[in-house]
């Protein structure tokens, strides 16, 4: 371990129990670092943004990171999807923090800040002391407290004045945002329009966006300082690439598999074995069993992530229509010949609702993917063709 990185550490350790805090000098520097999105995995598709602090004169080259957590926490999933997801700052060397994104093939880019003397050392000691131990941990919030929307933050809470972020002019909502992150990832896209609800698809303002790395970056770099004295420079003073990205198509998802083509895949296969159903005139139970168990425990996770979730944007959520937890008691009224009145009635009821979806979808307000067309046709179409058997008695003798 070199000497630059003992002191450093020492610095942090020990600061917290000083009473003051040692001055930047007038040449240190404070910068935003932007890492550009790459598709390692479902975290890194957003980019990263972080703070760094370079003052030569007392030998500090470190990097203020508000985006660390752990997989390993106890129950992680469970409080990640209730929207109890603790993230925290982490303090590194600069050098420590490049290695990472350098062995990815992320760009790194440094935006140089435009500061004065005394907002460096305000942003300087607001971020050491973010960095105590009863401060450094944060409710995590995708849309409105973040890795990106923190360093923005605590830029903006210090600066000398007050600093004056232009309109892009464009009208963008944080849906497509995300998709235009994921678009790679067709399955994260899925997953994303199914969690997220119809406060998703609201048009975000220009101060709203920088929940992204990449806008972020893109406002800094436009944005103006308004002095006290009435004065007005840029908020970036230089801008550099400190690491060029590499390019890796092999990590696109195959358009094989997409889940239009799956999805579309299995409509189809429900559809050849109602044809089935309805050319022997008979019924395969097992069939709706299985269909509707599927659509009920993922009606769970829905009525989870709606209603018990903190997630913001989560509620409302049009996809609960046709995901919702009563298809797993209908597959208790399907499986219990005494209850095949109730049957007929839950799959008319569903039919009708389903029914209106479709005749609808376009006038939803909410986005919902084109791939959950082929999935609501096969629960629309199994609940039509039991309504079907009912009324011509169809399978209802040999049931």
């Amino acid at each position: 371990m070199n000497k630059h990185l003992i002191l450093s550490l020492l610095l942090f350790f020990l600061l917290p129990l000083q009473a003051q805090t040692p001055q930047l000098s007038n040449d240190a520097k404070i910068s935003l670092l932007t890492v550009s999105p790459s598709d390692d995995a479902v975290y890194t598709v957003y980019g990263h943004s972080a703070l760094r602090v370079q003052d030569a004169a007392q030998k500090i080259d470190a990097v203020f990171n508000y985006g660390i957590f752990s997989f390993a926490k106890p129950n992680f999933i469970y409080r990640f999807a209730k929207g109890e997801t603790d993230y925290r700052l982490g303090v590194e060397h600069f050098r420590d923090f490049m290695i990472e994104y350098e062995m990815r093939g992320s760009e790194v880019t440094e935006q140089v800040l435009d500061l004065d003397s005394i907002t460096k050392n305000r942003i300087w000691e607001a971020l050491l002391i973010n960095n105590r131990p009863e401060n450094r941990v944060y409710r995590y919030n995708f849309f409105f407290d973040n890795c990106a929307t923190r360093p923005a933050a605590i830029v903006e809470a210090n600066v000398e004045g007050k600093i004056h972020f232009p309109d892009p002019g464009r009208k963008q909502t944080f849906r497509n945002m995300i998709n235009d992150c994921t678009r790679n990832h067709p399955w994260l896209t899925f997953g994303c329009d199914l969690a997220l609800g119809s406060p998703t698809d609201r048009v975000a303002t220009p101060r709203e966006e920088m929940f992204l790395p990449i806008y972020l970056k893109e406002a800094f770099g436009k944005a103006t300082i308004n002095g006290t004295d009435g004065s007005v420079r840029n908020l970036v003073g230089s801008e550099q690439i400190l690491t060029e990205g590499i390019t890796d198509d092999t990590d696109v998802e195959s358009d094989l598999f997409t889940p239009l083509v799956c999805c579309w895949t299995f409509f189809l296969l429900v559809l050849a074995v109602t044809f089935i159903e309805w050319r022997r005139k008979t019924y395969f139970r097992i069939v709706d069993c299985v269909l509707f168990f599927i659509a009920g425990m993922a009606g769970v996770v829905m009525f989870f992530l709606c209603f018990i979730s903190t997630h913001p944007s989560i509620w409302p959520n049009w996809s609960i229509v046709w995901l919702q937890p009563f298809d797993l008691i209908a597959v208790i009224l399907f499986a219990v010949k005494k209850l095949r009145k109730a049957a007929y009635y839950y799959h008319f009821i569903n039919f009708a609702a389903l029914t209106l979806m479709l005749a609808g979808w376009y006038f939803i307000p909410q986005h919902l993917n084109t791939a959950f067309i082929p999935l609501v046709m096969s629960l629309w179409l199994r609940s039509g063709y039991g309504v079907y058997r009912k009324i011509w008695n169809i399978g209802y003798g040999k049931y």
